[in-house]
């Protein structure tokens, strides 16, 4: 039997050639001279659950239907297993309406929170939370820093809306040193929502998975990346002190500061295998982000 053929590498990649993401906007320089630069740009997108409207995120429009499914995931507003009927995007009205063949646990909880506080935010939260420490993470996965070095190469010269337009967030799963899916918005959390849709509409699992972002490791992300089950995640920026605690809790690996030849792991290092001497990364500013 021949063997398994690992992933091709960015089977979803930015594409910063579609006109309908990037916009020309006129200004002048540091010398005076009247300069046009492009920019990101950002629409509002109304999400629904079957008839209940859930919350308008401003995003740059790409992957409607695997933000959508992606929030409600995150937001524990979706369980796992619960079937998708469909997906109608209207992309006049900037609405996307994710239908369930019965009406969720949530719309329940939703409604009842709406008309007792007028506010559901704040129990949401604490329900994240809630199930955010029971989330028991792969004690087997690990990280090569020969993946580590190699993703970051990969990842920071791939042709991107933030190397040709700036102002946007990158996130990335990875399976080993291999890129698989890339995806950017303007908010690092709409980034991450878009691929936890794009795995569930795809039925990929977590398993030796890893994440890549550009952006911050606050406590949103690495709670982000435990309910995704993903027990690895990297980023390019730095930590915030909760962010950290909230790893050391969940067991997350958790790795900053990834820029070059140096990084900074400060939870679950436990995964890390060093097997490549940092001689030989790129080094720190050559063609990255």
């Amino acid at each position: 039997m021949a063997s398994e053929q690992p992933p091709r590498e960015f089977l979803v990649a930015p594409d910063p050639d579609n006109p309908a993401l990037t916009r020309t906007v006129q200004g002048i320089d540091h010398t005076g001279a009247a300069v046009g630069s492009r920019v990101p740009v950002e629409r509002p997108l109304t999400l629904f659950l079957n008839g209940q409207q859930i919350v308008t995120l401003m995003t740059i429009g790409d992957r409607p239907d695997c933000l959508a499914v992606g929030y409600l995931l995150n937001q524990g507003m979706l369980r796992r297993d619960d079937p998708i009927e469909r997906i109608d995007v209207d992309a006049e009205l900037d609405v996307v309406v994710v239908r369930t063949p019965a009406r969720t646990d949530f719309e329940a909880k939703l409604r009842k929170r709406t008309l007792t506080s007028g506010c559901a935010q704040g129990t949401a939260f604490g329900d994240l939370l809630e199930r955010f420490a029971q989330v028991r993470l792969d004690p087997a996965a690990e990280l090569r820093t020969s993946w580590l070095y190699a993703l970051a190469r990969k990842i920071n010269t791939r042709p991107s809306l933030y190397l040709t337009a700036g102002a946007i967030h990158g996130c990335v799963l990875c399976a080993q040193d291999r890129p698989l899916v890339y995806m950017e918005d303007v908010g690092r959390h709409n980034a991450v929502d878009k691929i936890a849709g794009w795995m569930r509409l795809e039925g990929v699992g977590a398993a030796g998975k890893l994440f890549y972002t550009t952006g911050r490791l606050t406590s949103e992300m690495v709670i982000k990346c435990v309910q995704m089950e993903i027990a690895v995640l990297i980023s390019r920026s730095g930590f915030t002190a909760w962010g950290v605690e909230l790893a050391r809790q969940a067991g997350l690996t958790l790795v900053g500061r990834a820029k070059g030849r140096r990084f900074l792991c400060v939870s679950g290092a436990e995964r890390l295998r060093f097997d490549a001497d940092p001689r030989e990364a790129v080094p720190e500013g050559a063609g990255e982000l």
